[in-house]
């Protein structure tokens, strides 16, 4: 069995009595960095064997843990903070546990992401998890034009030396005056959350340098920002360039779907008949 244990994202005192139970239960628990996990354990009282599983050894990592699971093994995957698999290597052990038809259960914990959108005072019946914007130059485009055009709540990860630049690559796309809340050290000692526009948090990062990880939680886009007209050539356009940056089908359909406000089985059939 394949436990996905969350972890505090701030606040040892978060851990919960099952969490302490499984991880003190466990043959083997995978994270990311050992010392760390050492301290979490050590806070808990209890032991366990850890074993490291990163993003940057994930492949080697994952086969090793996947046999132990073939062999009976109970193990417990966890993160540096929060629950494994959202912006983590976690997704791709759960993959391939799934594949191999091993059991996978979860020990809920706290997570950042909806941590600060509960905080920030906008909408949460409808939200959209962004997570880490990419850093290469066009896929970032693309993924800033994405979340442009989402009409729901939209929340982001980001380390404090990208702060300022995701905030302006936001405000250059047109997104300067939506509402946002900046999110650090949440269920910390010096816990903070500023709150106003996209430039607004330009404006206060620059006079007072970032520290720490941040939650962006940004207002969706409103009715007149979605609605987007383009001809013909400019929809078969935009689908030659997805596919020529090494899409797929369904890929571009969803990204499409989130770009234009349009259905994702509409435009599947669409990219379908066009690229065929």
């Amino acid at each position: 069995m394949l436990y996905l244990v969350g972890t505090p994202i701030g606040n040892m005192q978060d851990l919960s009595p099952r969490a302490v139970e499984i991880l003190g239960s466990v043959d083997l628990i995978a994270c990311e960095d050992t010392r760390r996990t050492g301290l979490l354990l050590q806070h808990a009282g209890v032991s366990g064997k850890l074993m490291s599983y990163h993003e940057h050894n994930k492949a080697a990592s994952g086969e090793k843990l996947i046999q132990r699971l073939k062999e009976g093994a109970n193990v417990a995957l966890v993160s540096d903070a929060g629950m494994p698999s959202i912006s983590d290597p976690g997704e791709d052990l759960v993959r391939r546990c799934i594949e191999e038809g091993i059991d996978v259960t979860t020990v809920p914990g706290p997570v950042a992401g909806i941590s600060a959108l509960v905080l920030s005072g906008m909408d949460t019946r409808h939200y959209f998890f962004e997570g880490f914007l990419p850093v290469e130059t066009k896929e970032r485009k693309q993924r800033i034009a994405a979340v442009a055009a989402i009409p729901y709540t939209a929340i982001l990860y980001e380390a404090p030396h990208r702060l300022l630049r995701t905030l302006r690559d936001l405000t250059e796309a047109g997104m300067g005056d939506r509402k946002m809340s900046a999110c650090r050290e949440l269920t910390k000692k010096y816990e903070e959350v500023v709150r106003g526009t996209v430039e607004d948090l330009v404006s206060h990062f620059e006079e007072i340098p970032p520290k720490g990880e941040f939650v962006l939680v940004m207002e969706g886009a409103t009715p007149e920002e979605t609605k987007i007209s383009l001809t013909p050539e400019e929809r078969a356009n935009r689908i030659k360039n997805l596919e020529s940056s090494g899409m797929s089908t369904k890929e571009i359909a969803k990204t499409l779907a989130l770009e234009w406000g349009e259905s994702k089985k509409a435009l599947y059939a669409e990219v379908l008949e066009m690229l065929k």
